[in-house]
């Protein structure tokens, strides 16, 4: 027999990696004012994109003299835009440790052909950051969303670095305390930390990034959905709002919705407080069952967004059918959602800690947790 089953239940068991869940206040009423019908070059829809643009530099902090545009694709395409635009000119240091930083790698050697050094760590590790040269180029994630292990600080690059920084933070923007002086290519999604829709991607550029987009041609083509620049000159107009491509209008509202929801819980701060709290609370929880306990080894890299686990117990059998077993019995009983582990990471859980997530839904799924593996336990015993 497993255990009773426990008597409270999240309001909300949206616990996904990706999209993420909106912001708890959220309603579709919300997006009331979006310019639907209206093109996104009319002053209206100009107006949303800068608003977009502008409220993530307030509460992100971005430094004034860095640019800051929307473009196609999610993080993916900002990643991948920076890489085809940028790389080439120096020397290039790829930075691996989980599956997506692990893509990275493939599109600089398969894709983009160069012969770069790269460094990489098993789940739950992280590379030495010690070892790494910032005078070369350096492709980063900073928070591995499929490993839950982040980079704990900037204190590795230095300030009077020759090479630019490209930091994939999708899992950490509006999460971590991101060191902009140390940061040249900065990438992230809507979709995560503050629940945004999917499909837009963000990218922040140092005037380091801008003087090399000015003064570098890549040896390859650019399709016209990654070009920044037109005549050796940066096109502006991308930062202002003047999208590549045609955004929705209706996730641009949405986003805005959600930064507006993010100055309510005191921004920045705020945000990273929400993420601490929750994370604090499975670190508890972790602590106190002997039969779980974290993918990341070390608490310095600890993610405080996708915290992943995995399962301890010497009685389990089948590693990956359990932990998927637990998974589904907690998504069957609308207790938590998409809390697989990512596919190619190894077995266990992974629950979204960001600043969207109510503690006390966090604080509600625990137990159940508890009991789904309780359960599974008692089932697999039964079976053998």
């Amino acid at each position: 027999m497993g255990m009773t089953e426990p008597a409270t239940r999240p309001a909300n068991p949206r616990f996904s990696s990706g999209p993420c869940a909106k912001p708890p206040v959220f309603e579709l009423n919300q997006l009331a004012d979006a310019p639907l019908g209206r093109s996104h070059r009319a002053a209206v829809g100009k107006a949303k994109l800068k608003a977009a643009i502008e409220g993530t530099r307030e509460i992100l902090g971005v430094p004034a003299d860095y640019r800051i545009g929307i473009v196609p694709a999610s993080d993916t395409g900002a990643v991948e835009m920076a890489m085809w635009n940028l790389l080439g000119a120096r020397p290039v240091e790829m930075l691996a440790w989980e599956s997506f930083g692990a893509g990275w790698v493939t599109d600089v050697d398969k894709q983009l052909k160069l012969d770069a050094q790269v460094k990489t760590a098993e789940y739950g590790e992280i590379v030495d950051l010690d070892t790494v040269d910032t005078d070369n180029d350096v492709v980063f994630t900073w928070n591995g969303t499929t490993s839950g292990v982040r980079v704990p600080n900037g204190d590795w690059i230095k300030t009077d670095r020759a090479g630019l920084t490209i930091c994939d933070a999708t899992s950490a923007a509006f999460a971590q305390d991101l060191p902009w002086d140390k940061l040249d290519v900065t990438t992230f999604s809507w979709q995560k930390v503050l629940g945004g829709e999917a499909a837009h991607g963000m990218i922040i550029l140092s005037p380091r990034a801008v003087e090399r987009l000015e003064s570098y041609t890549p040896a390859w083509p650019l399709p016209k959905i990654f070009r920044l620049t037109k005549g050796g000159k940066l096109i502006e107009g991308v930062f202002r709002g003047e999208t590549i491509n045609t955004p929705s209008m209706l996730a641009v509202e949405d986003y805005l919705v959600a930064l507006e929801w993010a100055r309510s819980v005191g921004s920045l701060k705020g945000l990273i407080a929400r993420a601490d709290a929750n994370a604090g609370a499975i670190a508890e929880f972790v602590a106190a069952h002997d039969w779980i306990d974290f993918l990341a080894t070390d608490p310095a890299t600890r993610s405080n967004t996708s915290v992943c686990l995995k399962f301890t117990d010497a009685r389990i059998a089948d590693g990956p059918g359990f932990a998927k077993a637990v998974a589904k019995r907690l998504e069957s009983e609308n207790i938590a959602l998409d809390i697989g582990a990512y596919r190619d990471a190894p077995a266990g859980l992974r629950i979204w800690c960001g600043g969207t997530v109510e503690t006390v839904d966090i604080a509600a799924m625990l137990p159940w947790l508890a009991w789904a593996f309780e359960t599974e336990i008692a089932a697999q015993t039964q079976a053998a």
